[in-house]
């Protein structure tokens, strides 16, 4: 980077930004102080951004400079490489540098690559060729979730209009903590005319709201935080209607299926800032250094409920630390995956097998604790915990998990967790990669597939500890 300029590579971002304020380029030009022209040229990423112009840029959007040089274009650019990772690609020599410039210049290409190569994945999972099956059963076979994690990922997790309808509803519910459920209930009953009950339903639902009648049923052998949870997420979803829909709406997901789970994802995250005041859980976090039992007490939620919302504190001005999460069941398929913190988790493929979301499961109940090296060289350090969810009844059938959670390396002494631990000893380090296919770390005795862009020198007369190694 030369000198008086700031990092390039940010002209997608202030292209969103000022569609978002459906502004054209001359508006924004003219706002600003420059040409037109060199606006275009900053978007396309064909021109450096000035100290002053950077600064200009964060005032009028109201941002903090970090906010405009944090994009999504890391976690696109490594979903990117996992993709060229895939055999069908074996015999094209795509290199890591290449993908990089694709995704820098041309962002929406690099996004439309992705979507490809999701619906290839769709159909080859479902042995469906694409040429005989309808628009609509692609929808349903889809694999919906993924342009949903894009979006949390494209907006930091973060939505203010969800955050002030959180606030809003909190104003009218006098109720402690302790007695926030029966406050929500009350909401509902006094704002929407819903009356709740708590039954048992069947087909293991946890919550169903008849609009025609107007009554809303949670579950009664949930855990208490759950039922809670579930009251939240009703609350969210008939007071913050307007503005779910809206940025559902804003969002251009592909399928029914994608827009149903956007909404659904939207609801949980207005529930959680409903249950966890952003400004609330803010300082109580920072007051006990990410300590995600003790700030599970102190809101009556889970330890799960916790882990989300930390991932959320990105508020302009009032920042928590920039987590990564993701959620894992024991076969190692990764249901939630948000990453802040710059660390990849596969799109698709399993993860690392080295990686501490996956020890967790032979310490059950326990945090685990690893500072993870990726193949680049960057460290993150990480906890993962097990979970158990399912009904609070005799027989029922559990699901196990595993919640990971992590920040850089350099946020590390911000985390309670680090406490009695040299970050900067070697022994301490644990080498891990993104997936088997694209890890460079031939020599890895956790190798389950040979690697895709790297030649083997397999030895028939000589057994390393993995059958891809020839020691």
């Amino acid at each position: 980077m030369a000198n008086g300029t700031a990092q390039p590579r940010i002209g997608g971002k202030i292209k969103r930004l000022r569609r978002q304020r459906s502004m054209n380029q001359s508006d924004l030009a003219s706002a600003l102080g420059i040409s037109p022209s060199y606006l275009n040229l900053i978007e396309h990423n064909r021109r450096n951004v000035t100290v002053p112009l950077l600064l200009k840029l964060a005032g009028y959007f109201g941002l903090e400079i970090t906010d405009l040089s944090e994009g999504d274009e890391a976690s696109v650019t490594n979903d990117l490489m996992e993709c060229f990772g895939d055999d069908i690609f074996a015999d094209i020599d795509v290199t890591n540098m290449d993908v990089r410039d694709v995704v820098s210049s041309n962002p929406a290409i690099a996004k439309a690559l992705l979507h490809l190569y999701d619906s290839f994945q769709r159909f080859k999972k479902n042995g469906v060729s694409s040429e005989n099956t309808t628009k609509e059963e692609g929808e349903q076979r889809g694999l919906a979730s993924e342009p949903v994690s894009d979006f949390l990922q494209a907006n930091s997790n973060f939505f203010p209009s969800l955050e002030q309808v959180a606030t809003r509803v909190r104003s009218e519910c006098v109720q402690s903590d302790e007695e926030r459920m029966q406050g929500l209930v009350t909401f509902l009953l006094n704002a929407f005319d819903v009356h709740t009950r708590f039954v048992g339903l069947p087909n293991r639902l946890a919550r169903r709201f008849d609009p025609s009648s107007r009554k809303l049923e949670i579950a009664q052998n949930l855990s208490t935080q759950s039922r809670s949870f579930q009251v939240a997420v009703q609350t969210a979803l008939m007071a913050g209607k307007y503005e779910i829909d809206t940025l559902v709406s804003e969002g251009n997901f592909p399928s029914k299926d994608a827009q149903i789970l956007a909404k659904t994802a939207l609801a949980n995250y207005c529930a959680g800032a409903i249950l966890m005041p952003y400004q609330q859980i803010l300082s109580a976090a920072k007051g006990v250094r990410y300590d995600v039992d003790l700030l599970s007490q102190q809101f009556f939620v889970s330890f799960e409920q916790i882990c989300h919302r930390l991932t959320s504190l990105q508020k302009p001005g009032a920042k928590g630390l920039p987590f990564h999460m993701v959620r894992s069941d024991i076969a190692g398929n990764i249901s939630k995956r948000f990453s802040l913190s710059g660390i990849h988790i596969p799109r698709h493929s399993g993860a690392c097998p080295r990686w501490n979301v996956y020890m967790a499961f032979l310490h059950p109940g326990n945090i685990n604790v690893q500072i993870s090296e990726m193949p680049d060289r960057k460290r993150f350090f990480c906890i993962a915990r097990t979970i158990v969810k399912g009904e609070n009844r005799y027989g029922a059938q559990m699901r196990h998990l595993s919640i990971g959670l992590g920040v850089d390396i350099d946020c590390a002494k911000q985390l309670v967790y680090s406490d009695g631990i040299r970050l900067d000893d070697e022994r301490n380090v644990v080498p891990i990669g993104i997936s088997c296919r694209v890890c460079p770390r031939l020599e890895c005795s956790e190798r389950a597939f040979p690697p895709a862009h790297h030649k083997l020198n397999l030895d028939a007369n000589k057994r390393g500890a993995s059958a891809y190694i020839s020691a």
